[in-house]
């Protein structure tokens, strides 16, 4: 297994804003209402925004999507595909922070890790669909 990417300097919100609307207008394209979160490098908030109609729950799953992603320096899909091994890969559950539902995705910026994007209010591959639209914004 090939090692993560650094991390870089913290995303301003001039790039942040840059990839959320991609994300954003993926969801439009779907006609799905959506939450997305822009995180720094530490977790820190640096940009949401959430759709009219999008659950209220989803504010929250997608902070915490996109502070998995940028914790962990991977998408969140790899904790829900280990969790779906069952067996070890149930030991997922005990790492503080880390979310196994996927839409949560790194930002890269000259191959380094600037924040994480994170989605929620659609299903967990719709979430993803449109948060990798935001994170190949950036690259």
């Amino acid at each position: 297994m090939s090692s993560p990417n650094p991390y870089g300097p913290a995303i301003s919100l001039e790039l942040a804003k840059k990839a959320a609307a991609p994300a954003l207008a993926e969801a439009l394209k779907h006609n799905l209402s959506i939450v997305v979160a822009v995180v720094d490098t530490s977790g820190n908030l640096v940009y949401y925004e959430k759709m009219d109609d999008a659950f209220l729950g989803s504010a929250k799953v997608a902070i915490a999507k996109a502070r998995s992603s940028a914790a962990f320096k991977r998408p969140t899909k790899a904790f829900e595909d280990l969790l779906a091994t069952g067996g070890t890969g149930l030991r997922v559950l005990c790492l503080p922070g880390a979310l196994p539902l996927e839409g949560g995705i790194p930002l890269l910026l000259d191959g380094k890790i600037v924040g994480a994007i994170g989605v929620s209010g659609a299903t967990s591959a719709q979430d993803a669909q449109c948060a990798k639209a935001g994170a190949d914004a950036l690259e």
